[in-house]
């Protein structure tokens, strides 16, 4: 014997199955750029040429990029700031080094490399897409927001270097950490009678 509605839920669960399907695909192809850095990236300055070309093609939309630019800059703040961060919290868990004795701890990002990428990529398509509807267009002399973006994005940066440099950190590192031992001056070790 048949349930009663039985036929009204296999109607209307192939959408959400297509749309769950589509996310695992999409979702599949994100998990296989992981490992492509330098790919991500290009392709992201690609998008965010296109963009900027699309700006200046309708001579508008400054508003948007306005916006972009402090989310873009609010993004860069998070990837340059230590997970812990020494001044606001007390933790037990990893501190970054205050003196040169203490034990090496890796720098951990507030916001991981491949979220900053993703966010950013994003953040660039839907600005993007934002330039095709007119009331996002909203009429304003752009070198005041230039200039204002600029001294803005001067502070920012002068605080967060000032930062780095108290508590001695620089979120970079190229290539693999290895161990040189403790240097010797070549006055200390006395001339050698070979």
């Amino acid at each position: 014997m048949e349930k009663i509605g039985g036929d009204a839920t296999s109607v209307s669960s192939p959408l959400p199955q297509w749309g769950h399907d589509a996310w695992r695909f999409y979702q599949y192809y994100l998990d296989k750029t992981t490992p492509h850095t330098a790919y991500r990236w290009i392709g992201t300055l690609i998008i965010a040429a296109i963009y900027c070309l699309r700006v200046y093609y309708v001579q508008g939309f400054y508003i948007v990029s306005y916006g972009l630019g402090i989310y873009l800059l609010n993004l860069l703040i998070g990837f340059l700031s230590p997970l812990v961060d020494p001044e606001v919290d007390v933790s037990d868990g990893p501190l970054l080094p205050t003196k040169g004795s203490d034990e090496f701890k890796p720098f951990i990002r507030r916001l991981p490399e491949f979220k900053f990428w993703y966010s950013m990529t994003k953040a660039f398509c839907i600005a993007f897409v934002m330039t095709f509807f007119s009331v996002f267009d909203v009429p304003v002399f752009w070198p005041i927001l230039l200039c204002y973006w600029i001294v803005l994005f001067v502070l920012t940066m002068r605080r967060q270097i000032a930062h780095m440099i108290k508590y001695k950190y620089i979120p970079f590192s190229f290539g693999k950490q290895k161990y040189t031992g403790k240097k010797t001056s070549a006055s200390s070790n006395g001339p050698r009678g070979d």
